[in-house]
């Protein structure tokens, strides 16, 4: 099957033209190489278990907060949208934006910094690089290979950013990091509009919890214009109202500043083919230079007002103290962890030692939803 539903630029990724699969598959009868990625992805327990994770809010805060699930339906529908308009290969933005938080710890970046921290000495951890161990590795669902099987088109775009260090150990979707590259234009998509949903969607579940108020936020003035646009048109509106109209006019800007900035690019640049974008030294897919400074203005905003407040601060703690209670115990006792894993833990500890049995552990832990990670810690603080 092909991508026949609207005609594709020249270099936009296409099916046909994929560098193909780490196992060779025969090909789909219904559906292209990367609508089958993604329904991959939807399937996969990794992907289930983002509805417990913690966006900034840990669940039990409220049911109408983003989790890492929604989010990550929120990064799909943006990317599609701007996809399309650019002719790009919707299916793989897609893809790509469904799984790029496959690997996502327990407790947001919280869960993440404190694993990361139990890790310093075993090569350390970073979701971005567990989403891709993830699709490649550790789902565990089909009989004629591990992981995923994902085109190397959605990998290259999970993959968004990497230090040189473990770029050597990643083989093909390594490679651009050591040459300085660029990924294909539906991987730079996908990571834009990854930074699109956090900034804006945090803004609207910080209002709805009460941290933030619009107040504080009409100090920015892209923020500000809008709300004084939505108040002009729709006077008298509730504050939870104001706050999701402005929300939603903030990101129908951003997504056509994206779209014109990044057209203008391509237009300049001329790629004749995915492999032209590849080479090039410099992303295509970018805001203008006013549209960059008022994400970067909202992403500071956010910083310093929502997740260093005392009550996110207080989560924060817990969390982390929570994440190295688990790697520490599980560490000591691998036999603490389900007889699946504890001997992969004994096998990679016998191969290479403590780093080996490191590694599962946190593949362990990183896999945890919130709520799993804290029946856990109870059940081993009541073993202690």
């Amino acid at each position: 099957m092909t991508e026949a539903r609207y005609e594709l630029a020249l270099y936009a990724a296409t099916a046909s033209s994929s560098r193909g699969r780490r196992h060779p598959e025969p090909p789909p009868a219904l559906r292209t190489e990367f609508q089958r990625d993604r329904d991959r992805i939807i399937h996969a327990t990794a992907f289930r278990r983002l509805v417990y994770k913690t966006q900034v809010f840990v669940n039990y805060e409220g049911d109408l907060y983003r989790t890492r699930l929604t989010h990550s339906l929120e990064v799909a529908q943006i990317a599609r949208t701007a996809a399309r308009a650019l002719r790009l290969n919707e299916d793989l933005v897609e893809a790509i934006g469904l799984a790029h938080d496959l690997g996502h710890t327990p407790f947001g970046h919280a869960g993440q910094d404190a694993l990361n921290d139990c890790m310093r000495d075993f090569g350390g951890f970073e979701h971005n690089l567990q989403s891709l161990r993830v699709v490649d590795e550790l789902e565990d669902r089909y009989a004629s290979f591990p992981g995923l099987n994902l085109t190397f088109e959605t990998r290259e775009g999970i993959l968004k950013h990497c230090s040189l260090k473990h770029a050597r150990g990643l083989g093909d979707v390594g490679e651009r990091f050591l040459a300085r590259r660029q990924p294909g234009l539906e991987a730079q998509l996908a990571n834009i509009a990854d930074e699109i949903a956090y900034n804006n969607h945090d803004v609207d579940d910080g209002l709805r919890s009460g941290l933030i108020t619009l107040e504080q936020l009409s100090s920015l003035p892209f923020f500000a214009e809008h709300l004084r646009s939505v108040d002009r048109e729709f006077p008298g509106q509730k504050p939870q109202r104001r706050g999701s109209e402005t929300v939603r006019r903030m990101i129908g800007e951003l997504v056509t500043d994206l779209v014109r900035t990044s057209g203008a690019a391509i237009a300049t640049a001329a790629p004749q083919h995915i492999d032209d974008v590849r080479r090039l030294a410099h992303p295509l897919i970018s805001f203008s230079h006013p549209l960059l400074e008022a994400q970067q203005a909202l992403k500071a905003f956010l910083r310093d007002s929502l997740y260093s407040h005392p009550h996110v601060r207080q989560m924060t703690l817990q969390a982390q103290e929570t994440v190295r209670l688990l790697f520490e115990r599980l560490m000591a006792d691998y036999g603490r962890m389900p007889e699946e894993h504890a001997e992969r833990a004994r096998a990679a500890a016998a191969a290479n030692g403590a780093a080996g049995a490191a590694r599962v552990v946190a593949d362990y832990v990183a896999g945890m939803t919130d709520r799993f990670a804290l029946q856990t810690r109870d059940a081993l603080r009541a073993k202690a």
